[in-house]
């Protein structure tokens, strides 16, 4: 996983669990693309306390996932999810979908269309 992405996901995931100042200079530093010095400006702090305020930042949220791995259960349900609609995209358009009844065809659909409620609800 690249690493904004991954830095974006742990923050959706854990950025509540910052105080109102973490999650401000955070985001300005990580999704903002502000420099430290501007940020640094901007708070009335040394740039070096930027920087070391977003590496407890990080450290923290990867504490929060290490603990609690909602970020992987995320990834891994959605993975799920996909590889269901997958399946079931191939078994319609396979000879099997050909033989189908229209109640199998109906089931099928069904479960395509919770998977995508799945992914929806992630």
């Amino acid at each position: 996983m690249n690493e904004i992405l991954e830095k974006s996901l742990l923050f959706d995931f854990y950025g509540e669990l910052l105080s109102d100042h973490q999650k401000e200079v955070y985001s300005d530093v990580v999704f903002n693309d502000y420099s430290l010095s501007e940020v640094a400006d901007s708070y009335g702090i040394s740039r070096q306390g930027v920087h070391d305020l977003i590496k407890r930042c990080n450290n923290a949220l990867k504490g929060y996932e290490d603990k609690l791995k909602l970020v992987e259960k995320f990834i891994d349900a959605s993975d799920k999810a996909k590889h269901i609609i997958e399946n079931v995209n191939s078994i319609e358009k396979g000879s099997l979908g050909e033989r189908l009844s229209g109640d199998d065809k109906k089931k099928l659909e069904d479960i395509k269309k919770l998977a995508s409620e799945i992914m929806e609800d992630l």
